[in-house]
């Protein structure tokens, strides 16, 4: 009787290399059994973690991320829909924040972030002074903190 998935075969229906499955297991993603011949043999709940494992990573969950939750899941079952839920409730919140940084970013990439980069000829009107820099480094207007107003101006000008 077959003991489980060869790493060809895991391969193949994943669409991953073989090399990307033994990463994935250094980095205790997944598991392995080992034959009397030393060879890899992978469960069949493998599948099911190899494709969470591609569409958090798609989505831009790291690895480290990624791992945390399915150390969480019992060995040698595949992820049901309430674990997938409960670790796709987790990073939505920082998904949700990635998507606000890059929409902020779309919005704001021909015109002024903060640090003047990419507003030379206009900085005077968004930074005056660099006032920017008392609210943080880099590109503050990025990371959501506003272009100063009309009375911030004034102020500093008067």
């Amino acid at each position: 009787m077959k003991q489980g998935l060869a790493v060809g075969e895991v391969a193949a229906r994943s669409g991953l290399s073989v090399s990307a499955l033994h990463f994935y297991e250094r980095r205790g993603l997944i598991r392995s059994s080992r034959t009397n011949g030393n060879q890899r043999r992978y469960g069949r709940d493998v599948l099911r973690r190899v494709a969470l494992i591609q569409v958090a990573q798609q989505v831009g969950i790291g690895l480290a991320e990624i791992g945390a939750a399915l150390a969480t899941l019992p060995a040698g079952r595949n992820p049901t829909r309430e674990d997938w839920e409960a670790m796709a409730s987790v990073w939505a919140t920082d998904l949700d924040r990635r998507i606000e940084t890059l929409t902020r970013l779309r919005d704001r990439l021909a015109g002024c972030i903060g640090c003047g980069c990419l507003s030379i000829d206009r900085c005077a009107l968004y930074n005056p002074d660099d006032r920017l820099a008392g609210r943080g480094v880099g590109p503050v207007l990025l990371r959501g903190i506003e272009p100063p107003n009309d009375s911030d101006v004034a102020a500093s000008n008067g």
